[in-house]
Formats: structure tokens, sequence, C-alpha cells
């Protein structure tokens, strides 16, 4: 089965066996969540919803959802590890529960082909669920479901937080325990018993069940609206269902790796085959990233730092693989190519993806030569003080000042009879990665997922703010992103220039008037052709469903959007802009407070 028979036949057995709504997937970059660099999985874009707000659609929805995970960079160049994935999943918003859920999940993965399922070997299949702790206990529910199914005890592990807990999105909000099913990929018979930690064992799938809502002070409190949120490991699968020992030697990969053999000849040992599957990881997530409508190229804060140490990674393993010419637009045109009927997103912003890649692997080249020189200027030093090694802190702030790759020092260092102290450069390298990790966990704290009264006036005061830079600017405005937490908003927005003093006092002026004014704030749910005829905001792609929620502010802000508001403006408090300033090309961020 191919990848898009897969992406298809999963969204049609939702849809027409299980009475679904497809919804389209979500930007990369959360809209209006700040607890999160990027999308992670499919439910972020579903918090308000999760949270007992009405989803236009029902009840009932089904995606294939596009996700990037950053906390295992280190990780990726093995058989399992990605950066950027396809989540397949069905939501059920306070509609069925673990009975239905598990009986859908198990339908699918093992009814015929011809039944619209996937046809897999009943008896190449495990079962985990939680074994319960002092928050919740053991999810003996779902296991007993599992049993009538045929499942054997043997075939079913209770295991810790750790492996059958889904924590909520942010710091707080919804969360429970799920159930994992695996799939063996070794040769002949499955063993009898199931043991997790062993290898051959694929997870594909998990079943979350939104039992809990995780409060401030950390406590698990039961939800009033249950839901079901489940995932299933898109690339994993399609390894699984083609025989293959990783997604890596899937059409979903292979290509890429075909162009990149031929653009230098590399022994294929392994070593080697790690940093292909390196720089394809690499440069698929940044293909995406990029080639979102709210995509970001690279820089060196937030996502923008994670877009840029993904290229310049790749290039450096290009370079040891002994690529002497630009390849990274070259890969990338790759990804374009062969997801772009899918994501056309990617086709839409093919140039500007491309640009950036080249824009960065030429810029890269040159901090190459100056770590060259820099990387001169200490050599006969250390060889003056008759070292046979290079010091680790010298070799890290070679890497870290000038983007000089480590292997590249190494090698250089051998040509003079000399190693590098890797034990002290890790050491380094892990306190700037601790620094770099405790910056983006206080950077991104609190936010939407809470839904504190706070957050829902500054989430209100972002739509106002919109409006008031439309009418001060322009009809180009269309936000670009938004980080809002209980202490202030952060909005980007398209705007090809600095705002002047007089600009920004008067969209300020107009806000506190319609903060004044008491303007009310109502919902609608309406189709995306209504909403456009009515002038809302929104980018009118393939995303909507069929119907939308339209939030009016009286009369002055019509705009598509999902999750808390206050219900009349008067609630908001005095609005401040406390900075303004330019992001990337062509966008602006704004930075705003509410006072009493």
């Amino acid at each position: 089965m191919t990848a898009k028979e897969l992406r298809k036949r999963f969204i049609d057995f939702f849809v027409k066996q299980c009475g679904h709504k497809e919804i389209l997937s979500a930007s990369l970059i959360p809209e209006h969540d700040p607890t999160v660099l990027f999308t992670t999985a499919g439910m972020h874009p579903l918090v308000p919803y999760l949270m007992a707000e009405p989803h236009p659609l029902g009840k009932r929805l089904v995606s294939c959802q596009k996700c990037v995970r950053t906390d295992d960079i280190e990780e990726v160049g093995d058989d399992v590890h990605l950066t950027f994935f396809e989540m397949l999943g069905n939501w059920s918003l306070g509609d069925y529960f673990k009975k239905e859920a598990i009986e859908f999940s198990w339908k699918f993965l093992t009814a015929p082909e011809k039944d619209g399922g996937l046809g897999l070997d009943k008896a190449k299949i495990a079962i985990s669920c939680f074994s319960g702790d002092s928050d919740a206990p053991r999810d003996n529910e779902a296991a007993e479901v599992w049993k009538k199914l045929g499942i054997p005890d043997e075939r079913i592990a209770f295991l810790g937080k750790k492996s059958n807990w889904w924590g909520p999105a942010g710091h707080t909000g919804p969360c429970g325990p799920d159930t994992e099913m695996f799939y063996w990929s070794g040769e002949g018979v499955a063993p009898e018993k199931f043991d997790p930690d062993d290898s051959k064992w694929i997870e594909i799938w998990n079943d979350v069940f939104m039992q809990y809502n995780k409060t401030a002070e950390g406590k698990y409190e039961p939800l009033k609206q249950k839901n079901v949120d489940t995932g299933m490991g898109f690339e994993r699968t399609v390894a699984v269902l083609q025989g293959k020992k990783s997604c890596f030697e899937t059409e979903l990969f292979a290509p890429a790796i075909e162009v990149l053999r031929g653009l230098a000849k590399y022994k294929l040992d392994a070593a080697n085959l790690r940093r292909e599957k390196i720089i394809v990881d690499h440069l698929r997530a940044v293909t995406f990233i990029m080639g979102d409508d709210f995509g970001v190229g690279p820089s060196n804060v937030d996502q923008g730092y994670t877009v840029r140490r993904l290229i310049r990674r790749a290039i450096r393993h290009g370079h040891s693989l002994g690529i002497e010419i630009n390849f990274t637009d070259k890969i990338a045109e790759i990804f374009i190519k062969n997801y772009g009927e899918v994501y056309s997103e990617l086709e839409r912003n093919c140039e500007r993806i491309l640009t950036e890649l080249r824009k960065e692997e030429d810029k890269f080249a040159k901090t190459l030569v100056r770590g060259e020189r820099e990387f001169k200027n200490i050599l006969p030093k250390i060889l003056e003080k008759k070292l046979d090694t290079i010091p680790g802190d010298v070799a890290f702030n070679l890497y870290e000042t000038y983007g000089f790759p480590i292997e590249l020092i190494e090698e250089i260092g051998r040509e003079d009879g000399l190693k590098v102290d890797r034990k002290l450069f890790d050491e380094e390298y892990k306190k700037h990665q601790e620094m770099s990790r405790q910056g983006a966990t206080a950077k991104f704290s609190g936010g939407l997922a809470d839904h504190s009264d706070q957050v829902k006036k500054l989430h209100t005061a972002t739509h106002l703010l919109q409006a008031a830079l439309r009418e001060v600017l322009g009809p180009h405005i269309f936000q670009k992103g938004s980080n809002i937490t209980a202490e202030r908003l952060r909005f980007d927005f398209s705007h090809p220039s600095k705002m002047t003093a007089e600009q920004l006092a008067l969209v300020e002026k107009i806000v506190n008037e319609k903060i004044r004014a008491g303007l009310a704030v109502r919902i609608e749910e309406m189709t995306p052709e209504k909403a456009k005829e009515l002038g809302a905001i929104g980018v009118f792609d393939k995303k909507y469903g069929e119907k939308v929620n339209v939030y009016f502010i009286g009369d002055y802000s019509k705009e598509i959007c999902g999750g808390p508001h206050v219900n009349n403006t008067s609630e908001l408090g005095n609005f401040k802009i406390l900075k303004e300033e330019a992001v990337a090309a062509g966008i602006r961020r704004i930075k705003a407070v509410i006072a009493i």
C-alpha cells in the first residue's frame, strides 16, 4: 500500500464507516498556543474543543495533521526518529469513548482491504495500557475491551505514565491514559508474550482517553467532557505495510536519498547511512516549516532558530559526505514535488523555500571559511604547547561561534596528529543544550491552553488589534502568528515597513475606543463561503471544513477563530502597545498589554 493510499484509506474509513467529518491539517506554526514552537500533535489545534467549545463540524472528527517535534533532533539518524511527521487521527469530542474508539482501531487495522481496513495479521498485534498511579487508576476498562476483541492476556502490557499517559498540550489542560498498538516486524511468527522493550514490536497507533484536566496546581480533575484523541504514526505504518525496515526505504524518502547519492561518491557504511537520514529528515522538516502559509525562515530566535539549526546540521553532514556544491534546494525540490499534491502550500510557497535555502547555504559557507581561518590561528598555539589534544572548550567555541563542524575539527586535527577532547566538548555542548531548553521553557510558558480570564482578554484584544491595523495601514494586513500569555500578547502581521509613532498611537487609540464602547462579542456558525461574503478575516484555503466559527465584535471585527473570548469589550481594560519590531522580511510584530 502506498503512502497516498494509506492517507485516503484512513480518512475514508472514519468518514464513511464511523460517521466522522474530515478536518484538514492546521498550520505547523501554532496560531494561538505559545506553549510550543510548533504543532506537535493533532490535538493542538483542537484544544478549545477538547475543553467543550462546540466544533463547527460536530463531535466526530478525522484528519491527517502535519507535526514537528524537536526534542529528539540529536537522535535523528536511526530508523525511528523523525523531526517532521504526519499524524493520522480521529477524535470524539464528548461523544463515544473507550469501547468504540478501541473497536474502530481494531477494525481499521485488521479488516480486509476490500472492507476499507489495512488487513494486518491479528496474530502480530500487541497492546499496552496504563498501569495506574496516585493520579489515576489502572486502565482495566481499556484492557477488557481488547480482551473481548481476542487479544490474549500475554499480549497486553500495563505500563506507567512515561509510556501510556498523554499529557496536556501545555502545562495545563486535557490529558489522560492511552492504549497503544504494536505490530511485530520481525521474521516469522510473533512471540506469544509481548515484550515492550523488544524493538521488533513497532508502535503504530495510540488511543488517548482524555478523562482529566490538569490544573495549574498539578492536580488531575475529572473532565466534564470526556474525549478521545487517537494518533497513528503515518510514516511508521507505511513502512510496516510495505515490509520495509524503516520509512527511509519507502517512497517518502527514497527519491531524495537517490538524488543525494548522485551528488557525491561515498561509502555506504553505517556512519554515512546515518548522515543520509539526518540530511533528508532535516530538509524535509524545513521544507514543510518554511512552506507553511504561516511559515518562518532561518533566524536566531524562536522557530527560525530551529529552522537554521536543521539546515546547518544538514549542510554539515552533506560536507562530511563529500558534497561540494549547494544541495539543500535540490533535496527540497524532491519533497515539494512528492508532497505538493497533498499539501498545496508547498507548491504555492516553493520559491520562498528554495530562495531561503540557497541564501542560508551561501551564508553558512562563509562561516565555514571563517571557522577554518580561526582554526589555523589556534593550531600553532596548540602545537607550541606540545599538546596532543585540542581542548574541548576551544573546539566548542569553534562550533558555537563559527558553526564549525566538530567532525571537521577532528579531521583537520588528525592531519597534525591531534585528537579532540570530546568529553569536555560534549560537556560544554550539554550545558549549551540545557540553557537553550530552559530558555525555551521560560519563553513559552503559559498560554491559551489554560483558558484563564487574562488570556481570554488578550485573545479578544488581538481581534481588535488586527482590525485597527487594517484600518490604519490597509487591507494587506493579515495575521502571521500570535503568542499570548497571561502577561501580554504578541501579534505578528504582514507589513513591508516599520510603523511610525503616529500610526502606532492611532492603532492604540482605536483599540481603546472600541474597548470603551462596550461592544458585544458574539459567535456565529456558518459556511466559509458565507464568512467570506460577510468580510470575515481568515485564510480561505482548504483547511476549513463545511462550517466555521466567526467571532463578531460589534460591527467592527469579524474573524474566523476558535478559542476563548470575553463577552464584551468593556471587560478588557486599557490597551497599551509596548513595542513594534521586525520579525522577518515583510513580517512585523507588536507586543502589547492590557491593564485596569
